[in-house]
């Protein structure tokens, strides 16, 4: 598989110092790390019909679908005192599906009864045994401009480099031109997008901003979409509030294991995981001309979809 992968086209990124390069694979961009997994799972992972897939491109609002997914699946056997959340980053709490170890999580989905799995694959490269299955897939997205801030700082920040080293500029054209980790995001959302018209009953979409505006309904329709509803006695007792509370990003972003963490042992620490969740945070970085070109850009790729990322 090596092999393989270092024959695909591949491009290193400037503005991170040449320490990150990305492999061409299915019409997306990856590590090598993630293609290794993620062709693993293509090859071998079984998906089963109770299974709940969180699909996402990355610093779109997964670590706070996931916590929330996770929270509304144990509600019956954590309380806010007990659940792994307090002591796991959510990435810990939901396996990813191109890092995980296919027989690993077999034997864990058994012993656990947890359903989940996340992924950033983009759908055209899901294994098939996910779309076979007919399991639940939740997809979040989010505007595209806050998406570009965030993976700049997500990636700048991994390999520890100041801002004045790796110039934004540099990070913005590489991801305007569709080069970015699961990207080109356009064609990632317009995937999932496509799908969810064609099998609406098995995946729902849902916009970050739109989970922020109106966290309490969009809770309730991710509830009742996965198979978990709240009961009216559930309601009523505040478990849906609580859930929203415990999950929030001020919440989350001050637990102990989020700011001085690191997952499964690597070398990522758990707090660039919670930088700011913060909506419009691009007016901070944008030129006029950046905002124009992307705007542009994304009423080109969206145009008729009813999809709004800007």
């Amino acid at each position: 598989m090596e092999e393989m992968i270092e024959t695909l086209p591949q491009h290193t990124c400037s503005w991170l110092k040449d320490k990150m390069t990305m492999y061409k694979y299915q019409d997306f961009w990856a590590i090598k790390r993630h293609l290794e997994g993620g062709i693993q799972a293509q090859q071998s992972f079984k998906a089963e019909p109770s299974d709940v897939f969180l699909c996402s491109a990355p610093k779109t609002g997964t670590t706070w679908l996931k916590s929330l997914v996770f929270a509304i699946v144990t509600r019956e056997k954590f309380d806010e005192s007990t659940t792994p959340l307090l002591t796991k980053l959510a990435h810990e709490c939901v396996p990813i599906l191109e890092i995980l170890q296919v027989k690993e999580h077999e034997n864990n989905r058994k012993n656990s009864g947890l359903p989940l799995v996340a992924t950033h694959f983009p759908y055209a490269s899901l294994p098939k045994s996910v779309i076979s299955s007919n399991c639940k897939i939740v997809y979040i997205y989010r505007n595209i401009k806050d998406v570009i801030v965030s993976n700049y700082h997500f990636r700048r920040e991994a390999f520890k480099l100041p801002m004045e080293d790796a110039p934004f500029e540099e990070a913005f054209e590489e991801f305007y031109q569709g080069i970015s980790n699961f990207g080109p995001y356009w064609d990632h959302v317009l995937g999932y997008w496509k799908a969810s018209l064609e099998r609406p009953d098995s995946i729902l979409l849902l916009k970050y901003e739109d989970l922020k505006r109106d966290p309490t309904s969009n809770l309730k329709r991710l509830a009742d979409f996965i198979g978990y509803p709240f009961s009216v006695d559930e309601e009523k007792a505040g478990v849906v509030d609580n859930i929203i509370r415990f999950c929030s990003f001020e919440n989350m972003s001050n637990l102990e294991v989020n700011k001085t963490g690191k997952p499964n042992g690597g070398s990522l620490e758990n707090r660039l995981y919670y930088r700011k969740a913060k909506d419009g945070d691009w007016k901070n970085y944008f030129t006029d001309e950046m905002k124009e070109k992307t705007d542009k850009l994304t009423d080109e790729k969206f145009n008729g979809t009813g999809l709004v990322l800007k």
